[in-house]
């Protein structure tokens, strides 16, 4: 089986099994793999699984599909170890039937596979381990006996690069290339960082620019390191029982190499860094090891802090599309109150969230008829505000073909059952007659209106006709209740965020407290209906938001 690996962005480090024949990579939250960047189309690519392979192919984005840094215009093959970009978000392609990890290539745009090899747990004293040095040291970083003039250099280098560096693709290259000024002898260097439970190798630098494409390094040897945040000197690989217990000797070919842990701010260990030789007349010594060690201090923080720069950014982003989206949300509400002789309205709509689940509306009918809805969808944020939008639509659309208001939410029902989404929503409709007031109620398992009447009289029309939220059954008759609204007497319409808000010792608003309040009103619509809401935040004593809110008042004048 193949899988994608997340190698940069808001998912870095995420699998992605590739079980289905097509897997969809875009925006849209349907995806198979979901990508929250605004720059990203909603079906941006995809990759299709056949008897060959898989192939990758571009959705006609905007914004184009990239495999190893050429543009996707055909359906090109994929190989173990090719990388995908979608605007600023990389993914690395991998098939079990090669065990390899591609990485970029410092100075280049091409990339080599690296390839980390299980070896057997061997005894501390069969491994040949020239020196040990731990460099966690002291608060202030490790200790190092390195000489002025070499601890010096290094500095200046190792700052020159890093200082500056805010991407992990800056600050990558830019250590590696450090290295090879220091250590002269190195002919490979690798970072490799922790990516959940997964080492994911990120870069490698050869001192020679046409050496092989393909590398293997020592899984174990990497994590041991990490684990104990020692850095080590190993000796001769090919003497080295390490390396004989996964793969043939003449597939490795070092002959010394350091490998030093990545350490964040904390010490915890982000990642390795490794360099070794060909040469064996050149091996690494004691001192090469400390001045390694120091580099890879400095290196973990500069990562940490690409890291969280990264993460700053994607939320960053995040939130500009959730504004967007807030925006888009808020057209699908009405933005006025109806121009309709005989009626006044008001209403009040705030979500927990960017965006939220309750929806609103006022639609108008054939025979000046006007409808006005309540709902509630199961819970809140994008996944709620998406299927709002499609109750939006088809509410308008149905209540404006079925002049039976019962068949028209009967129908609504069946096509919110048929989207097949685990969610559901409460709905109530209100088709009103201004002319006469005769109002018509049809109830999909929401709170019953509110029916102020006089002398602080109240009623909840509707409760036996009331049916089951909408989606939860297909084969749902919905049924109408009928009363008259007289001039004076109003309808309260409200979602469970009203109600149901919560007070500073865990009391909730209630219904009672509800219609105590309305049975006391004796302004205007406008003015009621706020002193409801102002009654609720009160209530909540400036608590979170525990859920969306809305109100809507009818009043016949």
């Amino acid at each position: 089986m193949a899988y994608l690996s997340a190698i940069s962005g808001t998912s870095y480090g995420q699998r992605y099994d590739l079980v289905k024949r097509e897997t969809v990579l875009g925006r849209h939250p349907e995806c198979d793999v979901t990508i929250e960047v605004g720059a990203v189309s909603r079906q941006h690519a995809r990759i299709v699984k056949d008897d060959a392979g898989y192939k990758l192919e571009d959705l006609k984005s905007r914004n184009k599909t990239f495999l190893n840094g050429r543009e996707v215009k055909e359906r090109p093959q994929l190989s173990d170890g090719d990388l995908i970009r979608i605007c600023d978000v990389e993914f690395a392609f991998h098939d079990v039937d090669q065990v390899g990890l591609p990485v970029a290539t410092s100075g280049e745009n091409s990339s080599r596979i690296v390839h980390l090899v299980d070896d057997e747990a061997q005894d501390e004293s069969s491994r040949h381990v020239r020196s040990r040095l731990d460099i966690r040291g002291s608060k202030h970083g490790s200790q190092l006996t390195y000489s002025t003039e070499a601890r010096l250099h290094a500095v200046l280098q190792i700052s020159q690069n890093l200082a500056r560096a805010v991407q992990l693709d800056d600050v990558l290259p830019k250590v590696l290339d450090t290295l090879f000024q220091m250590f002269l002898q190195a002919d490979r260097a690798f970072v490799v960082l922790q990516a959940g439970d997964e080492l994911i190798p990120r870069w490698v630098k050869t001192r020679n620019d046409k050496q092989e494409e393909s590398f293997r390094i020592s899984r174990t040897v990497m994590k041991e390191v990490m684990d104990s945040k020692e850095a080590i000197i190993s000796m001769d690989a090919s003497t080295d029982s390490r390396f004989n217990q996964a793969v043939s000797i003449s597939d490795f070919r070092v002959r010394s190499m350091i490998v030093a842990p990545l350490l964040d701010s904390e010490g915890n260990a982000i990642g390795a860094m490794q360099i070794d030789t060909m040469d064996r007349a050149r091996s690494f010594q004691r001192e090469d090891l400390e001045l390694l060690a120091g580099v890879a201090t400095q290196a973990g923080i500069a990562i940490e802090n690409a890291q969280l720069h990264e993460q700053v950014v994607a939320q960053e982003r995040v939130q500009q599309d959730l504004q967007l989206a807030r925006n888009v949300q808020k057209a699908f509400l009405p933005l006025d109150y109806p121009q309709t002789d005989g009626l006044g309205f008001y209403h009040f709509y705030q979500p927990a969230e960017h965006i939220g689940g309750d929806y609103f509306d006022y639609i108008r009918l054939s025979g000046d008829r006007i409808a006005v809805v309540v709902a509630d969808v199961s819970g809140h944020g994008i996944a709620a505000a998406m299927l709002m939008a499609k109750l939006s639509a088809e509410t308008r659309f149905l209540l404006a073909s079925y002049e039976d208001p019962a068949e028209a939410i009967t129908r609504l029902n069946q096509r919110m059952h048929q989207l097949d989404v685990d969610m559901f929503a409460t709905f109530c409709c209100l088709i009103i007659d201004p002319a006469t007031g005769r109002t018509a109620i049809v109830n999909a398992g929401h709170m019953l209106p509110i029916w102020f009447q006089s002398d602080e009289q109240i009623f909840e029309p509707g409760d036996e006709t009331a049916g089951v939220p909408l989606g939860v059954l297909e084969d749902v008759q919905y049924e109408c209740s009928y009363i008259d609204l007289l001039p004076g007497q109003r309808l309260y319409m409200y979602t469970d965020g009203i109600n149901e808000a919560p007070s500073p010792s865990g009391q909730m608003y209630g219904l009672a407290r509800l219609r105590e309040k309305v049975s006391a009103l004796k302004g205007s619509v406008s003015e009621d209906g706020q002193k409801i809401v102002t009654s609720v935040e009160n209530f909540s004593a400036q608590l979170p938001q525990a859920d969306d809110m809305c109100l809507v008042i009818v009043q016949r004048d």
